[in-house]
């Protein structure tokens, strides 16, 4: 399929079957992931793969709570993905201070596109999660307290094979040639 086809194919899913996933296929999502482009080449993420059922179904229970249940799906995903940000390295670290921007998270959101197109380039869905509580992730999977958690990925094979229409703004309601006059 053509690059447009695949961003039209990717979607947020929440409802999984209970296919195992081929490792090859989880393979060439953290080969993807790994080409990514980031800022002076710094890559700074860490792919953490939570298959073992056990300690699976523990981090899925840390993305959501009573109040915030809206993440509960997360402990039927076959397999779920936490994308650690490591230290960016001096140069990235250092324009990131002159420009005031964050860099590294920027770089672990386009990580994170790869890893997710090429997850639906091979039949798979994912959804990406903001919503967790890190510091017990952290601790569940022997994170460092230096690190960070930018993401967490849930990730199988979905129920439907069903494409839900996309809602998005028009092309024309996001971009402008030359200059900003919104």
């Amino acid at each position: 399929m053509n690059f447009l086809e695949l961003a039209e194919k990717r979607q947020s899913v929440r409802k999984y079957s209970n296919k195992p996933i081929e490792r090859e296929k989880i393979d060439r999502c953290l080969k993807a992931a790994q080409l990514a482009p980031s800022a002076c080449n710094s890559q700074p993420w860490h792919y953490i793969i939570v298959d073992d059922p056990g300690l699976r179904e523990q981090v899925a229970n840390e993305s959501y709570n009573t109040l915030a249940a809206f993440n509960k799906f997360a402990v039927n995903a076959p397999i779920i993905v936490v994308l650690v940000m490591e230290k960016p390295n001096a140069l990235s670290q250092i324009g990131g201070r002159i420009k005031s921007k964050d860099f590294y998270l920027m770089d672990i959101g386009i990580t994170a596109a790869h890893f997710c197109l090429q997850a639906a380039e091979d039949g798979l869905g994912t959804c990406m999660l903001g919503w967790f509580n890190e510091k017990k992730l952290k601790k569940i999977l022997s994170i460092p307290d230096k690190r960070g958690i930018g993401l967490v990925i849930t990730m199988g094979y979905p129920e439907t094979e069903e494409i839900r229409p996309k809602k998005r703004k028009s092309v024309e309601e996001i971009s402008q040639y030359n200059k900003y006059s919104k």
